[in-house]
């Protein structure tokens, strides 16, 4: 699906009145409506770096960005937004957001740590050939984290602490690691 189809899946969601599982949740749904919330605010205040955008503008053969995600991964509500808004600057870059809980399940070939951890960018060329994988978040987060459950830290303070970790990076991070990818390609 495009990036407009997987709005309009989050909204079905969370304007259902019996969404579905595990949306049926409260917890879910709440945490889904906060993602709304911070996908909004980046997708409107989050600012591109400059030398990414100039990169992907002189992309000059086509690229095809495969994200899997989810609506209530808390991670995907701070990456995705920024990731939309760089995907279209160039017409040589076509995205497919796939669900990482419906089938086919292409988070099993893309595991980390041996979890099914998202968001996750594939990114491949004409001939379907994997040209670099991204995610699920961005390494400092991604150690942040790890600290974090090697501490035992209560999920209710890992999510605070992440959130907090976003909020002061504004997507700096993710930014400067997919223009390393990019660089590399």
């Amino acid at each position: 699906m495009n990036f407009t189809a997987y709005q309009l899946l989050f909204q079905e969601i969370i304007s259902d009145p019996n969404p579905p599982a595990p949306y049926n949740n409260p917890d879910y749904l709440n945490y889904t409506r906060l993602n709304w919330s911070r996908q909004q605010r980046w997708l409107k205040t989050g600012v591109l770096n400059d030398e990414l955008k100039a990169t992907i503008a002189n992309i000059t053969k086509m690229q095809y960005w495969t994200v899997i995600t989810e609506p209530w991964c808390g991670d995907a509500a701070h990456t995705l937004p920024l990731l939309h808004r760089l995907s279209e600057i160039n017409p040589l870059i076509e995205v497919d957001y796939k669900l990482r809980d419906t089938g086919p399940f292409l988070i099993d070939k893309y595991l980390t740590n041996g979890t099914k951890s998202i968001p996750k960018l594939i990114i491949t060329d004409n001939e379907n050939n994997e040209l670099a994988v991204w995610g699920p978040r961005p390494v400092e987060c991604q150690l942040l984290y790890m600290r974090l459950l090697e501490e035992h830290v209560e999920m209710e303070q890992k999510k605070i602490a992440l959130q907090q970790w976003y909020n002061q990076d504004k997507g700096k991070s993710f930014q400067i690691e997919l223009l390393s990818i990019l660089l590399a390609i």
